[in-house]
């Protein structure tokens, strides 16, 4: 009984790793097609959280504890574009968000 319950765990995380998975998908859609800057930059970080999930999910699913350790690379990393998007001239701070 107790492995039923571990087994109907485990392809519920997969389940909703793949849904996040999917978001995923549609948020590169909308990088390619997004208006701004600012809306690309705000695509981009949701984008590193989600991929997040996803590889915390799967390291619960399949008890692969080292993907935890990918995962927190992973959110460092997205912090880190999301840094130098703004530093290095995609966005201006002094004009409201847009680079003329």
């Amino acid at each position: 009984m107790v492995s039923a319950k571990i087994l109907f765990m485990s392809e519920a995380y997969l389940f909703c790793a793949f849904v996040l998975l999917f978001s995923v998908s549609a948020g590169l859609v909308l990088i390619l097609l997004g208006k701004g800057r600012v809306e690309r930059l705000l695509v981009l970080q949701l984008l590193g959280t989600s991929t997040v999930a996803v590889v915390l999910l799967l390291a619960q699913s399949l008890k692969l504890p080292g993907l935890r350790d990918l995962a927190l690379v992973l959110g460092l990393l997205a912090c880190i574009v999301a840094l130098a998007f703004i530093r290095y001239g995609c966005l201006d701070s002094g004009s409201g968000g847009e680079k003329q």
